[in-house]
């Protein structure tokens, strides 16, 4: 399937270059992205597409930083310790979310629009006004191709290809408002700014890097692989059917809490739990150390070859995991719940 990767010629070359430039419109076309936003493809995963967004944008007005989890909190550290910004900082415990009618949108915002690491997600745009006077910069990694982002109400969104459509890393991609491009070109940041976050030359965009032409070089193999994605993406329904094969996956975990009281999603509110990095903790008073409790259930599950990488993020409460995208099989998952059963009790006994 990867036999047309252009593997040995130069991403600069005509052949890279009209690569990098479908991947650019298959993004557009598959997510629905405005015709006047620009999407670029830049270094270092989404991390490199949220810094560059931050160090190119923050700093022209007030500034809000919203967290409830750890990368939403990674943010906060960078705009507060590195940047310097006196910003606002609202968050929330993990398990909730920040109430977004406290949110002041005529300030620049910083939030995440999945908490990958909490499995709570933003239940919907209502809250972000249409007249606001600041820019929404959103990290919607785990959640782009699976959820249904409004666009109308995000004017810098980042994600990488290896979440939801279970592609390689190393490149991110960068999503720009027609509001964000205006800020690039009127506002120049008080602070030196690294080659790799510059998106404008003399006051004007690079509009390069958002035709193909990347800062830096491109594994033209994991291009192959995105392109191949976005291919599967289309023939399955394209955003509608990425939403309906995540969402399907959840439910199955979710049915399962149901029916365990031993059991429960870390989301504490069903509107805002996620459909893609699913978190679960462990209910049962008889359980003596949560922590070690937890790391033994996905340390059994991994030995039987029945699940791996389960286990919490390590900032987060104990618990386990699973990822539900859509390039996961229900089947699967409803496979996972039955060893997932026989796991707790057995790591149960094993603790009496």
């Amino acid at each position: 399937m990867l036999a047309d990767a252009p593997l040995g010629r130069s991403h600069r070359a005509a052949v890279g270059k009209d690569k990098l430039k479908a991947a650019i419109e298959g993004t557009r076309e598959v997510l629905g992205i405005p015709a006047d936003y620009k999407i670029g493809i830049v270094p270092a995963s989404d991390t490199g597409a949220v810094e560059m967004a931050m160090w190119s944008l923050l700093g022209a007005r007030g500034v809000e930083m919203l967290a409830w989890e750890s990368f939403g909190s990674g943010w906060v550290t960078d705009v507060v310790k590195q940047l310097k910004l006196d910003a606002v900082v609202k968050t929330a415990d993990y398990g909730q979310i920040v109430d977004f009618a406290t949110v002041d949108f005529n300030k620049d915002v910083v939030f995440t629009w999945n908490g990958t690491t909490s499995g709570v997600r933003v239940a919907n745009g209502d809250a972000i006004p249409a007249d606001r006077e600041g820019l929404t910069i959103c990290d919607a990694t785990s959640a782009a191709f699976a959820m249904d982002l409004p666009w109308d109400k995000l004017d810098v969104t980042t994600f990488s290809w290896q979440k939801v459509m279970g592609g390689e890393a190393a490149h991110g991609m960068i999503i720009l408002s027609p509001r964000a491009v205006e800020r690039l070109e009127s506002y120049t940041p008080a602070w030196p700014m690294p080659k790799i976050f510059r998106m404008t030359k003399g006051g004007k965009l690079i509009e390069g890097i958002f035709k193909g032409e990347t800062i830096n070089t491109p594994s033209m193999l994991a291009v192959e692989d995105y392109l191949v994605a976005l291919d599967w993406a289309r023939k399955i329904g394209g955003l509608d059917g990425l939403i309906k094969r995540s969402t399907t996956n959840a439910k199955v975990l979710w049915d399962f809490c149901d029916r365990h009281d031993w059991i429960a999603n870390l989301a504490e509110d069903d509107a805002t739990r996620s459909n893609t990095s699913v978190c679960l903790k462990f209910t049962d008073d008889r359980i003596k150390d949560g922590a070690a409790f937890a790391k033994a259930v996905a340390k059994k599950l991994e030995t039987y070859n029945a699940a791996y990488d389960v286990g919490a993020y390590r900032d987060a409460p104990a618990g386990l995991r699973v990822w539900c995208g859509a390039t996961v099989e229900a089947s699967d998952v409803e496979a996972l719940t039955l060893w997932l059963k026989w796991a707790f009790e057995a790591c149960l006994e094993e603790q009496a």
